[in-house]
This record gives C-alpha cells, sequence and structure tokens, in this order.
C-alpha cells in the first residue's frame, strides 16, 4: 500500500507541485475581503493576495531561514482557514467518499489537511523571491460561482510554468478548491494515489498510511 503513495511521490509533476504551492498559499491567504468592501473578484483577490503574503514573508527571516514552527503558524493561520479541505478531501476520495463512516471522513480530512500543511512548508522553504507570476484574463460572466483564474509562474532559470487556480464562490466567498500545474490537477493527482491504496488495505489502510507518511515528513524536518 505504501508504495502506491511512494512512487506516485517520486512523480515530477507531483514534486513541482509541492514547490509551486508556495503561490498558493499566498493566494489563498488573503481571500475574504475585509467587511465592507465590495466583493473582489477571483483574479483580483488572488493578486492582491500574492503580493501581500509575499511581502509579508520577506520581512520574517525566520520563515525565509525554514523556521518549521513559524512556518506552521503561518500556514495555519493564513492559509488553512481559507482551504475548502473538505471538499478537496471528499473530490480526492471520489467514490469512497460516501462509503466512509462520518468518523472515517473526518480522520481523512484531518490527515489530508496535515498533509498539506507539510507540504505547503516545504513550499514557503523554497520561495525566491524573484520568482515572477503573470496572470492572464478572468474568463466568467456575470453570477458564476465557479472560475478559474489563470498564471504563469516564472522563476529564475527555470522553464515557465502553468499554474491555474479552480475556485468557487460560497457564502459570499471565493475559494481555491484545486489548482492545476501543468495540465496536472491536483486533487486528481491525490485521487489516484488514495485509489491505490483504498484497493489494497481499505480506508483504514489509506488513514493509516497518511498519518505514517505525515509523521516521516515531520521526523525529517526536525532532524
Amino acid at each position: 500500500m505504501r508504495t502506491h503513495i511512494a512512487k506516485a511521490g517520486q512523480n515530477r509533476r507531483t514534486r513541482m507541485i509541492g514547490v509551486l504551492l508556495l503561490v498558493l498559499c499566498a493566494a489563498l491567504a488573503m481571500l475574504f475581503p475585509p467587511r465592507g468592501m465590495a466583493q473582489e473578484s477571483p483574479d483580483s483577490t488572488i493578486k492582491r493576495a500574492v503580493a501581500e503574503v509575499t511581502s509579508a514573508i520577506d520581512a520574517d527571516r525566520e520563515v525565509r531561514s525554514g523556521n518549521r514552527q513559524k512556518l506552521t503558524a503561518l500556514i495555519n493561520a493564513k492559509v488553512l482557514p481559507y482551504l475548502d479541505v473538505q471538499a478537496m478531501t471528499r473530490s480526492a476520495l471520489g467514490r469512497h467518499w460516501s462509503r466512509a463512516t462520518p468518523e472515517q471522513q473526518q480522520k481523512l480530512a484531518t490527515a489530508f489537511s496535515r498533509l498539506l500543511v507539510n507540504t505547503y512548508a516545504g513550499a514557503f522553504a523554497a520561495y525566491r523571491p524573484e520568482t515572477v507570476v503573470e496572470y492572464r484574463p478572468l474568463r466568467m460572466q456575470a453570477g458564476d460561482t465557479e472560475a478559474v483564474v489563470r498564471s504563469m509562474v516564472k522563476a529564475p532559470g527555470g522553464d515557465p510554468i502553468q499554474l491555474d487556480y479552480h475556485m468557487e464562490l460560497a457564502g459570499g466567498t471565493w475559494k481555491v478548491t484545486d489548482i492545476n500545474v501543468l495540465g496536472a490537477r491536483l486533487v486528481e493527482t491525490y485521487k489516484n494515489q488514495f485509489n491505490g491504496a483504498i484497493a489494497a488495505d481499505g480506508l483504514d489502510g489509506l488513514i493509516k498510511t497518511l498519518s505514517s507518511r505525515n509523521q516521516a515528513i515531520e521526523a525529517r524536518a526536525r532532524s
């Protein structure tokens, strides 16, 4: 069962997602507009978020140096609350979600949330201020509750990389529910991993695998 996740984790696109998630983190951090402000468009929200959050990272030497405690605190405070982890977990589980008990669903969402925090921590540590993000014109109609914000990430010494944000409007707030990196959807990538693990050891086996994976990542970060 662990082999399914380990092999998938070695995939080039999956590794690239880990690095590029910094931009996603920045975009998520300010998705809620202040009270009294008119609702922002999805692309305006992300542009403002990227500028504000990367500025905050630039100003914090300990975050830039990879301080795990500060990285985790930053992600929990500014990223996770605005990410619809429940919806992402449900999508990643696909047909298996409805077969899970409420307790299993909660454990899966918690483990997935923890995995995202661990992945984001590595992405923050990989951040370089020279990275440039260019945005394409937003295509959406008035009244739409779903949108895709398309961007191109240009890092020093590398080729431009497509990074698209899939967003949904819920309760008057735009939230990122998935990202697309070079044509690979994050949720779909996890879905393939989860299906293999569930086929081998069931839902409880997937929960244990995710827990073990999180523990391994955190142990490496402490070493």
